[in-house]
């Protein structure tokens, strides 16, 4: 179909410079596949078949890489897990997930081994990286197998886990594709080519954000069968992440709003010492991103910034820096092969212009939820799906997204999205971090309610509480600004930036049911 793919690419140059890790180590495209095409056979010695789920405990490394382009060029299925939940909460997917492998990292040990024990797998299948009692050296496993091309090869996938910010994990499964590995591989790397991105151009791809997260290890893939390097940051930080990007002339990478907002509370001076100039297609989603925080990021970085809008179930939305100019706050237009549609609680479409559900159709791959019917079907509108996020259409389709459903305070009966508030708050130089959420309130229902991390060497105090609260009445309209802000020394997010709002909202509605 195309000679993309890094199966088809790595043989022709196996000296290309494939991944950098984060302690500087530098791996070619030759080591690359001779490594996951050892993991594939030893895979197979296990006994897996094809169909059967291969689980992780990692971070950032060329394991995880070189596990995936295994699994995924042998008809397995990857399961990589947050290596943040604890032991009963990997136990949970290990058992759901049927994991007939799980590879895990010394650093995770305790946790790791109190899961396996949990979900009682078995010994054989348990793979260290490092050490950790009662599991196998991943090392000498792997080094075991030839290094030869694996014969029978067919397509994989990965099967990301849901976060559980608002319930318990699923594993969104879709069915494995009749088609060779390479052809699919080059088939779905055009993912990337949406965003302008092309294939064999000196391309540099940071990784700055957990590869458990769907669009990361996405991203990271698709750069690796783009013929691009990948450079993996172990802990992102705003000051090493702009040195990174200045010693590998980074082209792309794919970042959060959170990440932006750290980065422009770095010193001027200190943003200024870096050279980021070799940036061209820097992408960003996983949550609204405030208008200014953007134009800011514009202003810095020029017209390399884009957004899309999807979720682990599909997508999706795709806006350029032009458009987003044009139109400040869009999250895009639908990407070719998807549809969206913005519909009321009875499933009728949303005239245009009127904030509704948000519902998506990904035409080339349905999903389902793994074992679990009833929340397929729950989220499905006549073939669409939904993730619960409130927005609307202008006349020109582009989407503009309001906040969660789960989210959104409805008080004396006006729906407050809230990060429109958190947008207006994180504008404020002494704020560092910002949440907003309804509270129970006697006589309307709800109550705003703002929790704020103080931004790096700003102490949090009362005077603070009521400089931030006469700020954003100036910004946003009375009833939709915090009636009272607590504060925190850090905000409940994963390194991925994703807020886990339900830990600060859920101790105010003990013994209280909300109306949404």
């Amino acid at each position: 179909m195309s000679e993309l793919g890094f199966w088809k690419l790595a043989p022709t140059d196996p000296t290309h410079l494939a991944i950098v890790e984060p302690d500087g180590r530098e791996i070619s495209a030759g080591e690359l596949l001779a490594d996951c095409n050892r993991v594939v056979h030893a895979l197979r010695g296990l006994g897996l078949k094809q169909g059967d789920a291969v689980a992780t405990v990692l971070p950032n490394s060329a394991t995880m890489m070189e596990i995936y382009l295994a699994v995924t060029q042998a008809g397995f299925y990857l399961v990589p897990i947050n290596h943040h939940l604890t032991a009963p909460e990997i136990a949970y997917i290990l058992e759901n997930c049927e994991a007939k492998a799980f590879v895990a990292h010394e650093r995770f040990a305790d946790v790791s081994r109190s899961a396996a024990d949990e979900a009682k797998l078995p010994p054989e299948g348990r793979l260290a990286v490092g050490t950790i009692p009662g599991f196998r050296s991943y090392e000498e496993w792997k080094q075991a197998a030839p290094a030869d091309p694996p014969t029978d090869r067919a397509a994989g996938q990965v099967m990301n886990y849901t976060s559980g910010t608002t319930g318990r994990p699923k594993g969104v499964r879709r069915k494995l594709i009749d088609m060779s590995p390479d052809d699919v591989a080059s088939l779905f790397s055009l993912f990337l080519a949406m965003f302008g991105i092309t294939p064999h151009d000196d391309g540099v791809h940071l990784v700055g954000s957990p590869l458990y997260h769907t669009a990361v290890l996405v991203f990271a893939g698709s750069s690796l069968h783009f013929g691009h390097t990948v450079v993996l940051m172990d802990k992102w930080s705003p000051e090493g992440s702009l040195g990174v990007m200045q010693q590998h002339k980074v082209t792309t990478s794919h970042m959060v709003p959170t990440q932006f907002h750290r980065l422009l509370a770095l010193p001027e001076d200190v943003r200024g010492k870096y050279d980021v100039s070799s940036a061209r297609h820097m992408v960003h989603a996983a949550a609204p991103c405030p208008i200014e925080i953007k134009r800011r990021m514009l202003d810095w970085w020029g017209p390399c910034i884009y957004e899309y809008y999807a979720a682990s179930e599909g997508g999706g939305t795709l806006v350029t820096p032009e458009q987003w100019l044009k139109y400040p706050g869009t999250v895009g237009t639908a990407w070719p092969t998807s549809e969206i549609r913005i519909l009321d609680d009875e499933g009728k479409d949303r005239p245009m212009g009127e904030p509704g559900t948000v519902y998506m159709k990904l035409g080339t791959q349905d999903f389902e939820y793994h074992g679990d019917k009833g929340k397929t079907d729950a989220n499905r509108r006549e073939g669409f799906f939904t993730v619960g996020d409130i927005g609307y259409l202008n006349e020109e389709n582009f989407l503009f997204l309001c906040d969660r459903k789960i989210d959104m305070i409805i008080s004396g009966g006006a729906n407050i999205y809230p990060s429109e508030v958190e947008g207006e708050l994180l504008n404020h130089p002494k704020v560092g971090d910002a949440a907003v959420f309804g509270i129970p309130d006697e006589d309307w229902g709800e109550q705003v309610k703002a929790v704020i991390e103080p931004a790096p060497g700003i102490a949090a105090s009362p005077e603070l509480a009521d400089e931030i609260m006469a700020f954003c009445r100036e910004r946003v309209a009375k009833f939709k600004c915090p009636k009272s802000i607590d504060f925190v020394e850090e905000m409940p997010r994963d390194p991925n930036g994703k807020l886990y709002k339900r830990k600060l909202r859920d101790p105010y509605w003990e013994n209280r049911e909300r109306a949404i």
